[in-house]
């Protein structure tokens, strides 16, 4: 086999076919793997929703709908309403953003809360997927609240912070308040959406 000579010209050649097969072979990894991400992912959520609402025997994945980019489950029993699992967000994480599922009753209560993704500070952000601090929000009417509004102790609200990790707490509270202000506006008395309906609308630590 004839060795190529070492000119620029030939190294560009081989720097190129390599990254060639390199981007071939990503390529492949990528469509082999991505639907069973796509769906492990999408079974992290409907256990999710399974964990944050009282009993159900609809398929709330039928009826989701995405209002101001959080996604929403609706959920019935015989017919009537046990309330609505909802995929909410926030920036203001310690570490940027974070996701959770919040689970509201049909009053408006929450019902529970499972943190989805997270990459807050090993030992400090990370102890907000903790009973202790998460299982504060559970039974929560936000609206019965003198500021109507979640807000940990230091900023005058209801909820302890986790310690060290204000931040993360703050950021909790503005997720859940995100959800909250959704299901309010379009799932609480009066302002039901069918659900069988498909939408789109649009440090101290």
């Amino acid at each position: 086999m004839t060795k190529l000579d070492s000119t620029l010209r030939n190294m560009i050649l081989s720097l190129f076919f390599i990254s060639l097969v390199m981007s071939a072979a990503l390529g492949f990894v990528y469509n082999l793997t991505k639907d069973p991400i796509a769906k492990a992912i999408k079974a992290k959520e409907v256990n999710a929703v399974k964990e944050v609402l009282p009993e159900f025997d609809n398929d709330p994945t039928t009826g989701v709908v995405v209002i101001d980019n959080l996604t929403c489950y609706p959920a019935t029993k015989g017919g009537q309403s046990v309330g609505c699992a909802i995929k909410t967000f926030t920036e203001k994480g310690y570490s940027g953003r974070f996701d959770l599922m919040v689970g509201f009753l049909p009053d408006g209560k929450i019902f529970n809360i499972v943190v989805l993704e997270q990459k807050e500070t090993p030992g400090l952000g990370t102890k907000m997927k903790e009973p202790k601090f998460k299982n504060q929000f559970n039974t929560l009417d936000i609206g019965a609240l003198q500021l109507k509004e979640l807000k940990v102790k230091k900023d005058g609200g209801t909820i302890d912070a986790i310690s060290a990790a204000t931040i993360s707490s703050r950021a909790f509270c503005d997720g859940v308040q995100k959800a909250y202000n959704v299901f309010i506006k379009n799932f609480g008395s009066g302002a039901a959406i069918a659900v069988d309906s498909t939408l789109t609308k649009e440090g101290n630590q």
